[in-house]
């Protein structure tokens, strides 16, 4: 299990973008475009862990403007 931190920017709320993200993740034919949106934000965080992040397959917590969740990679999320 990893733990993946999204760090705020002055340029990027991140829980702003994760909640625009999660919402237009409700269209499938969006997904793509909008993991590929959040893997260029954020490099260091793998498509499978984006992927879980985005469609709640993964819950998260707010440490101030950081996102921070946990994630077991393939089918078997940390919860």
């Amino acid at each position: 299990m990893t733990t993946y931190r999204l760090h705020s920017s002055p340029a990027v709320y991140t829980p702003g973008i994760i909640a625009w993200a999660t919402n237009a993740c409700q269209f499938e034919e969006d997904r793509p475009e909008i993991f590929q949106i959040i893997s260029k934000t954020w490099p260091g965080i793998p498509a499978d862990a984006i992927e879980a992040l985005l469609i709640k397959r993964v819950p998260f917590q707010l440490e101030g403007e950081t996102l921070v969740f946990i994630y077991g990679g393939g089918d078997d999320p940390a919860v």
